[in-house]
C-alpha cells in the first residue's frame, strides 16, 4: 500500500509540474533559472524520450500501456522477496510512466521543460527522471546482489 501511494505521490508531483508549464509558458517559450546552464523550456512532444516517433500517439501509448501493465504485474508477484531498492525501482518508473501516458491519453502529447542546455539538447520532464531513476536504482541492486554472490 505504500508504495501506491508513493506511485501516485510521483504522478501528482509530475502532473503539476506539467500544469505550471503548460498554463504559464507558451510552447517554445524558456526561462533561464541557472545562466545559460538550465533553463525551464516548454516543448510539446508528440514522440517519446529524445522525440523519436514522433506522431505515433497511437503506437507508443499502447506499447506504454502495455508495459505499464507488465511491469505492474511482475511488482506484484515479485514483491514479497524483493529488495526496498527493487521495490522503490519500479515504483519510480510506475509513476513515470504513468505521469507521461497521462499527459499523451489527456493532452495529446507530453509536456517536457527541463532544458539543461549546457549538457545535452534534449528537453525532458519530471517523470522522464523518475523512470531514470527507477532503471539506475534497478540495476544498483542488480550490482550490489551480485557483488555479493562473489
Amino acid at each position: 500500500m505504500p508504495y501506491i501511494i508513493f506511485i501516485g505521490l510521483l504522478v501528482i508531483v509530475d502532473q503539476l509540474s506539467k500544469y505550471e508549464i503548460d498554463t504559464r509558458f507558451f510552447e517554445g517559450e524558456t526561462f533561464p533559472i541557472i545562466g545559460k546552464f538550465f533553463h525551464l523550456t516548454y516543448v510539446k512532444n508528440r514522440g517519446i524520450a529524445f522525440g523519436f516517433f514522433q506522431g505515433k500517439l497511437d503506437v507508443i501509448s499502447l506499447i506504454t500501456i502495455f508495459a505499464i501493465i507488465a511491469i505492474g504485474i511482475y511488482f506484484y508477484k515479485t514483491f514479497k522477496k524483493s529488495t526496498l531498492m527493487e521495490k522503490l525501482g519500479y515504483s519510480f518508473i510506475l509513476g513515470g510512466a504513468i505521469g507521461n501516458i497521462f499527459d499523451r491519453i489527456y493532452r495529446g502529447f507530453v509536456v517536457d521543460m527541463i532544458d539543461f542546455r549546457g549538457i545535452w539538447s534534449f528537453v525532458f520532464n519530471l517523470a522522464d527522471v523518475w523512470i531514470n531513476i527507477g532503471v539506475a536504482l534497478i540495476l544498483l541492486d542488480s550490482f550490489i546482489k551480485e557483488r555479493r554472490k562473489k
